[in-house]
């Protein structure tokens, strides 16, 4: 793998990390699991963010190596400290999810995670927020809304959805049926059946 990587590297003149992980998407793609987790620790080990990532979902998943999600969580950590904005989302919901409540730093960490992939675009992290400051303990309706608005503009229709209870409820925003009628209809359109319950 370490030649190959190389040759790859010598044919486009790029990093040994980058053509590691390429080898290793090639591999996954094929169904070759185990050479793939291999490829993508070696260049995970060199410290590139992406292939931290991917080692990440091999170890969450299952995929080349055992199921783990504790390392899963490990290597998902590495990347997300390197601004890798899924890594970011994948790590704070395993915080979030997998650990107690009590943590408040990582609870604080997670939030802080999920905040810079949300600014970063990540609809899924966007969405995640927008609900997460929705239900919490105290609810922070106007950052919730914020949140939704970004995850809604980005065609994620759960969260037109959710605009739209926001809208009809008067959640962080003042009440406005016509509004939340329209932001069902959009959800709605996409094919978001909560959304076409509560047009009928």
């Amino acid at each position: 793998l370490e030649e190959a990587a190389f040759q790859l590297q010598h044919i486009f003149r790029i990093d040994i990390s980058i053509a590691l992980n390429i080898l290793g998407i090639e591999s996954m793609r094929a169904g070759h699991y185990r050479i793939a987790y291999t490829c993508f620790k070696l260049a995970a080990d060199r410290g590139y963010s992406k292939a931290q990532f991917n080692v990440g979902l091999c170890y969450e998943h299952g995929r080349g190596t055992e199921k783990d999600l504790e390392k899963a969580a490990f290597y998902y950590y590495r990347a997300a400290s390197s601004y890798h904005p899924m890594a970011q989302y994948r790590y704070a919901r395993y915080l979030l999810c997998h650990r107690p409540e009590k943590e408040w730093d990582g609870h604080q960490q997670a939030v802080t995670f999920l905040e810079q992939a949300a600014m970063a675009g990540l609809t899924e992290a966007q969405a995640y927020l927008g609900v997460f400051y929705m239900r919490g303990v105290q609810p922070k309706e106007k950052r919730g809304l914020k949140y939704l608005l970004l995850a809604a503009k980005n065609g994620d229709a759960q969260s037109r959805y959710h605009v739209g209870v926001c809208y009809e409820k008067g959640l962080g925003v003042q009440q406005n049926l016509a509004e939340a009628m329209k932001h069902y209809q959009q959800s709605a359109a996409a094919g978001n059946r909560n959304a076409q319950d509560r047009l009928r």
